[in-house]
């Protein structure tokens, strides 16, 4: 999804309980296709293009690493140094809502703004 350049969306991604009936409505109206992650014991879903099978966005349920994720959809916005971001987003009026996670080796948060839209910042490394 990213072309990797700071400031982008590198990836977009839905936490809900019911992820397997919710992708397949993804399928069905927007025609994505979906790919199983294995999660431990159960699966996420990656969602790609009906053309070209790239991956655009993920289905994931609301539980292990994801379970205090809002039940919305969460752009993740490619930044150079989170830590740094974290302070920004601290003095700027807005509010962490996860604390720092991993994601292999990549780092992200989820945030809100100081109107409370939530979004994720995501620092690969």
């Amino acid at each position: 999804m990213s072309d990797n350049e700071i400031g982008t969306m590198a990836w977009l991604d839905l936490s809900v309980s019911n992820a397997t009936e919710v992708k397949s409505f993804y399928e069905d109206v927007v025609g994505w296709k979906s790919e199983s992650v294995a999660m431990g014991d159960y699966d996420d879903y990656v969602m790609l293009e009906p053309i070209n099978s790239g991956a655009v966005a993920g289905v994931c349920h609301a539980q292990g690493v994801n379970k205090d994720l809002p039940p919305a959809w969460l752009p993740y916005f490619l930044v150079a140094d989170i830590e740094a971001s974290i302070k920004a987003v601290e003095a700027k009026g807005g509010s962490l809502v996860t604390e720092i996670k991993s994601m292999g080796s990549d780092k992200y948060a989820v945030i809100k703004d100081p109107a409370g839209a939530a979004c994720a910042i995501y620092q690969k490394i």
